[in-house]
């Protein structure tokens, strides 16, 4: 539990006989509307068998609430998950954050706005990023999803990861599929453009052919084959959490 709401819990994926291991934090996908980490336990066994410490939050949703709560909700689960640690054999120290679709949106907003992780007193806690077919410039809000979601902010430019692209942020790792039609893959390609544009680090990787649902079912062993991005995914955070 890192909160007083039902929806505040989250499931904890380690190696047996854990000491020591770079974590992550993995949030799914679903509108900013719907989801459970209680249907995304095979994508955080594929994360924990390469050797990681991870934590899958729920966190609340349209239409109980609006942004930015459902960002503030992943940023006190990861600090909760680094206070955590060393209860399931994981280094603070080491900890990534990744996510699909929305849950890209979350992961990119708490490592690129400082404000999120500074409102829970771990402003340095995030060591790296990775996003797989995630919104992150998806301004004017023209869909219902991003309409319940955000459409009662006072600033929509303070909803979109891009405005936050900054040169000392955690490096970042996005990729895409060239065949999402739910979210397009130029969202990847303009948030690694302004990242490397003001001196950040970041890095993309489009695949070809792969839809909306395929960059996160390729964690699945039945669908590893279509694509590396487990491979990819587990590269980046082995070395910017080494």
């Amino acid at each position: 539990r890192y909160g007083d709401d039902p929806r505040q819990t989250m499931d904890v994926y380690a190696p047996v006989g854990a000491a020591d291991l770079p974590m992550l934090v993995f949030f799914y996908g679903g509108g900013w509307d719907s989801g459970s980490k209680d249907v995304y336990g095979w994508a955080a066994q594929a994360l924990a068998a390469r050797g990681f410490v991870v934590f899958v939050p729920d966190y609340r949703v349209v239409p109980q609430v609006r942004f930015p709560s459902f960002i503030e909700d992943a940023a006190a689960a990861t600090a909760r998950a680094g206070e955590l640690a060393a209860t399931y054999g994981g280094d603070a120290g080491r900890l990534g954050v990744l996510g699909h679709s929305a849950g890209a949106h979350l992961a990119m907003m708490i490592a690129l706005d400082r404000r999120y992780m500074a409102a829970v007193d771990r402003p340095d806690l995030i060591r790296a990023a990775a996003g797989l077919a995630g919104p992150y410039d998806f301004l004017p809000f023209d869909v219902a999803a991003s309409q319940n979601a955000f459409g009662r902010a006072p600033d929509p430019t303070l909803t979109q990861p891009v405005t936050f692209a900054r040169a000392d942020a955690p490096p970042l790792w996005l990729g895409h599929g060239t065949a999402d039609a739910v979210v397009h893959a130029e969202d990847t390609t303009i948030l690694n453009d302004r990242m490397q544009a003001v001196g950040g680090r970041s890095e993309a990787r489009l695949y070809p052919g792969l839809d909306h649902a395929d960059l996160i079912a390729t964690f699945s062993p039945l669908f590893r084959k279509k694509a590396p991005v487990l491979d990819d995914v587990v590269g980046f955070f082995r070395r910017e959490l080494a």
